[in-house]
């Protein structure tokens, strides 16, 4: 049996079932929009990803869709694909199912991508610690791999956004010393690589904005 029934139309990965989805993730080259509960407006920044996208087609010979699919953070769905993103500005909720089934899809070897679009943080630190309950964020430092895979960022994570005017963090979380999730805060990438008349940002942060986010494109998958 590959999944095991525990509530009604809840499913949980049997270990067959995390090494098939495993073995999709070597092929699959795919990245996907995470929809989560909580009133938060997980469907911003309509052009980012999209323009992400194909600036890592073009410039680190991926080959992703334009444009990207949409999955629950409860569907066995997010296992189609090695790299999720997931944005907004507001509450961010994850029941324990969802925690669940996010919690198996990290470990079996996906990875996630929070961007705070502003206002996240304390809703995404509460619910992250119901999928690694024994778990904090740590800062990855500057010499981290991810800073430096397609592009180099040798002082870490650039500064997009404004926001608090806090200097920018990427806080990562890891399973059996393998990073599976970096929340980026304090940066706002998304809005960087949105259309340049949504934010009129001057085309070198876009550029810095787009080679970062190459960059953990360029690690999820190769990680």
């Amino acid at each position: 049996m590959i999944f095991s029934l525990k509530k009604s139309n809840t499913f949980f990965l049997t270990p067959i079932a995390l090494a098939i989805f495993c073995i999709q993730f070597t092929v699959a080259q795919d990245l996907a929009i995470l929809k989560y509960k909580g009133g938060g407006d997980w469907y911003s920044n309509p052009t980012a990803l999209p323009n992400l996208i194909k600036f890592c087609n073009e410039t680190i010979a991926t080959k992703m869709n334009e444009k990207p699919e949409t999955v629950e953070v409860g569907s066995t769905d997010i296992f189609q694909y090695p790299l999720l993103h997931m944005t907004g500005h507001g509450n961010v909720f994850f029941s324990d199912d969802e925690a669940q089934n996010l919690r198996n899809y990290l470990i079996s070897g996906g990875f996630l991508h929070i961007d705070d679009n502003y206002g996240m943080k304390q809703y995404v630190v509460k619910e992250l610690k119901k999928v690694f309950p024994n778990q904090e964020l740590k800062e990855l430092p500057s010499s981290h791999e991810i800073f430096k895979t397609a592009f180099a960022f040798p002082k870490g994570l650039p500064k997009i956004h404004e926001h608090d005017g806090k200097r920018p963090q990427a806080l990562g979380l890891f399973y059996e010393n393998r990073l599976v999730l970096v929340f980026t805060v304090e940066s706002d990438l998304g809005d960087g690589w949105e259309d340049q008349e949504v934010h009129n940002d001057p085309e070198e942060t876009r550029l810095k904005a787009l080679q970062m986010g190459a960059n953990i494109v360029k690690y999820a998958f190769e990680n």
